[in-house]
Formats: structure tokens, C-alpha cells, sequence
């Protein structure tokens, strides 16, 4: 029976890096979960890459056919974004293991949808001053940054991340990202006891 591995965490928590890394090692053979967003693509991305970029549109008609595993919308200082999971063929349980990243209330979600046997949290953690200085450097690496947007990000965590709701989530396990090499290795680690 395949796993399907829920990588979590703050903004600037290293998650797309651990992300790559994980996806790269062949020894894992961890099978990529896209998911979709209707927010700007940022310098660096490309669709179907980081995220499926889709207009508003596209994404009621998603919903309305039911396809939608998961569904968060935030309202920026750009108007309202949604980000979601999709049943899309890209997830099949029976054909191996794989890995997305997204929010707690993503995983509680994808977690009811697939079942608490076949879903594993990867909740990674970063003190936040170091977050917010790696928030700060990815941004201005933009080309437009938006320092509102991601300070709206960085204080939005705080509540989506509360201790509570990790709790009651079932959350137990953290890895710290302090060190990037030390991190990897434990994720690494769980994820090839978990197989």
C-alpha cells in the first residue's frame, strides 16, 4: 500500500527546498502531487512546476465537477487566492508513494479523503526569525516584491500553525530546519521507515 507524504510548514520554511530534495533522492522513489493555485506566478516558477496556475474560472468549473480534494482561499492584498488539491489521476495509492506540500488544514483534508493509514504529516518547523529573514531575502529577490503580502503571509501562519490546531491534528512529529543537511537526513529518514 502506497503513502502519501504531507510536507508542512510555516512560509520561509524551507518546505519547496526539503520538497526538491526528497523528490530527487531516487531511493525514495517519491512520485510528485502538483497542486493548483489561481495567484500569480512568481519569478522562478513555471506551471506545472511548483503549482498548476489556474484563472478563477477554471477553478469553479473544478468544483463544481466535484474534483476538488481541498480548497483554501486567502484574501491578499491582491484580492482573494485559492489554492487547492485536486482529484485529478495524479494520486493512486495503489501505484507507489508520493509527496505534496501543503497547509494543515490541507492535510487534514487529504488525510480524511485517503485515510489517516495511508497519509503522513511532514511538519517542518524554523524559529521565526530566521523565517522572516528568509522570507525577507526571497522577496526582495522578486521582481516586483510585495513586502505587504508577505508580511500578510508571515502573521497569517502564526494562526494557521497554532499550537492548538497542531494539536488537534494529530501532529506530533517536527523536524527542524535550522540546518538544512541535518533536516533532510531525519525526513529522509521517516519517510523510509514508513515504507
Amino acid at each position: 500500500m502506497g503513502k502519501i507524504f504531507c510536507l508542512m510548514g510555516k512560509s520561509a520554511s524551507g518546505k519547496d527546498t526539503i520538497y526538491r530534495h526528497l523528490l530527487e533522492d531516487p531511493s525514495l522513489g517519491l512520485h510528485k502531487v502538483i497542486s493548483y493555485t489561481t495567484r500569480p506566478i512568481r519569478s522562478g516558477e513555471e506551471n506545472g512546476r511548483e503549482y498548476f496556475f489556474v484563472d478563477d474560472e477554471r477553478c469553479q468549473e473544478m468544483d463544481a465537477a466535484g474534483r476538488i480534494i481541498e480548497k483554501r482561499t486567502y484574501q491578499t492584498v491582491f484580492g482573494p487566492w485559492h489554492y487547492f488539491t485536486a482529484d485529478d489521476g495524479q494520486i493512486d495509492p495503489e501505484q507507489g508513494h508520493y509527496l505534496l506540500i501543503g497547509t494543515l488544514e490541507a492535510y487534514v483534508k487529504i488525510r480524511d479523503h485517503f485515510g489517516s493509514d495511508r497519509v503522513v504529516p511532514l511538519y517542518i518547523e524554523v524559529e521565526d526569525g530566521l523565517r522572516l529573514e528568509r522570507a525577507l531575502l526571497r522577496e526582495r529577490s522578486q521582481k516586483r516584491p510585495a513586502y505587504d503580502e508577505m508580511c500578510r503571509r508571515f502573521l497569517a501562519d502564526c494562526e494557521d500553525f497554532s499550537e492548538e490546531k497542531l494539536e488537534a491534528a494529530g501532529i506530533r512529529r517536527r523536524y527542524d530546519n535550522a540546518d538544512l543537511s541535518a533536516c533532510l537526513e531525519t525526513v529522509k529518514a521517516t519517510v523510509r521507515k514508513v515504507f
